[in-house]
């Protein structure tokens, strides 16, 4: 399967937003590939205090998701985009909607961001599914940015059936943040031994914008991480396109050789931890 993973940098303007995914999906579309992923935020980027998301925020049947659908059937692909649900409490969910192809499945994130200064748990309210889809046969896992520090998310992808995760990002900027980025992306592939694909927003500053306060506005270096945790395909900050292949069969080949899953002793915890408002 070729999978794309579309490194970019949203604005404010989730009417901007959607050009912008249109142009890639099209791009992606035309290289053969029958996935694009995109970035968590790809609806509107963070960068403000999280209370004005819920203003943007829009239902899965109203006009922002309904665009999404029409892109994604319009280029024949399966689109995996972040955007902002309302929530039942006032806050928005934090959700990537997979449209196209026969697919249509929502994922809610989790695990928030509240580290580094940063509290997403203040506006945004945590999901509570593990989420796969499958496309041509072949099962994908979603999760995003902040899931990526949490091991057994991935392994339940892999105990799902799925040979791949999905995971858009919009990763926050730091000393040590790129070096944990690429680690841990590395890690979760080979904790569950799965394909990775880590689409995150391209850095603001290579496309010369000004980005001030603590949100995590991105810094690139997206990659395609391969089951045995090796990096196949990667970018640097600033937009770019990925087009490459996900090989199911060599999921099988590293799990004979690396029984990780198989080998486990400890058991699965399902809890998902309730957030404060």
């Amino acid at each position: 399967m070729l999978i794309a993973l579309s490194q970019l940098t949203t604005g404010p303007d989730p009417a901007k937003n959607l050009d912008l995914i249109e142009e890639q999906a099209r791009r992606a579309a035309d290289a053969g590939a029958r996935v694009v992923v995109l970035p968590e935020a790809a609806m509107a980027c963070f960068g403000t205090p999280l209370a004005p998301l819920a203003p943007l925020a829009e239902p899965l049947d109203g006009p922002w998701a309904n665009r999404l659908r029409a892109i994604a059937e319009a280029a024949g692909i399966v689109v995996v985009a972040g955007m902002f649900t309302p929530a039942d409490d006032g806050r928005v969910t934090n959700t990537l909607l997979a449209t196209g192809l026969g697919v249509e499945e929502t994922y809610d994130k989790i695990h928030l961001y509240d580290a580094f200064g940063f509290a997403e748990s203040k506006g945004v309210a945590p999901g509570t599914r593990v989420v796969t889809i499958d496309v041509d046969g072949v099962r994908l896992g979603l999760a995003t940015c902040y899931d990526v520090r949490f091991p057994e998310l991935f392994r339940a992808h892999a105990d799902a059936g799925a040979v791949g995760t999905l995971l858009p990002a919009s990763w926050g900027a730091g000393p040590g943040k790129r070096e944990q980025w690429e680690l841990l992306v590395r890690a979760r592939a080979l904790d569950a031994t799965v394909w990775v694909a880590a689409v995150d927003q391209a850095d603001p500053a290579a496309s010369g914008i000004d980005v001030k306060g603590t949100a995590p506005t991105g810094i690139g270096h997206s990659m395609l991480v391969g089951p045995d945790g090796t990096v196949r395909e990667s970018l640097g900050a600033e937009p770019g396109l990925i087009v490459a292949e996900l090989d199911v069969a060599e999921v099988d080949r590293v799990r004979e050789k690396t029984s990780v899953l198989a080998n486990r002793r400890l058991g699965r915890d399902d809890t998902v931890i309730t957030y404060p408002k």
